[in-house]
């Protein structure tokens, strides 16, 4: 059985950070492009972004380009997303996802993930 739980989330203060975690189980983790994706309150869910199978190719959206950085680790079976430079904007749940592919997918393709977790909140407010 696929599962992905995600960890790390909470309340941070306009310009603070955190380091959110996905631990994956149930397949091959560094077979698949995986990724992840938010969703604020009343709001439809945003694709954040994107990383290869290896690590090597990663993508992000434009409104957390420069502040966000994805990464894996294959050997702990583990995605992260460091968020630096917060902004209340980026209040939301935080869901990382699992694609059918080795590579990332083309931007029509960003949300053709098979498989999600059950999110982390990150709220941010002063």
């Amino acid at each position: 059985e696929v599962q992905l739980v995600e960890s790390g989330g909470g309340l941070v203060q306009p310009g603070g950070s955190l380091r959110l975690s996905c631990a994956a189980s149930g397949f091959t983790f560094s077979n698949y492009a995986m990724s992840w994706v938010r969703q604020a309150p009343g709001k439809g869910r945003e694709w954040v972004s994107a990383i290869n199978w290896g690590g090597s190719s990663t993508d992000y959206a434009d409104s957390v380009k420069g502040r966000f950085t994805i990464s894996r680790d294959n050997a702990r079976n583990t995605l992260y997303l460091q968020i630096n430079s917060l902004k209340p904007e980026d209040t939301a749940m935080y869901y990382c996802a699992k694609y059918r592919v080795t590579q990332i997918p083309t931007t029509a393709r960003r949300y053709e993930y098979d498989y999600w977790g059950q999110g982390t909140q990150v709220t941010v407010s002063s």
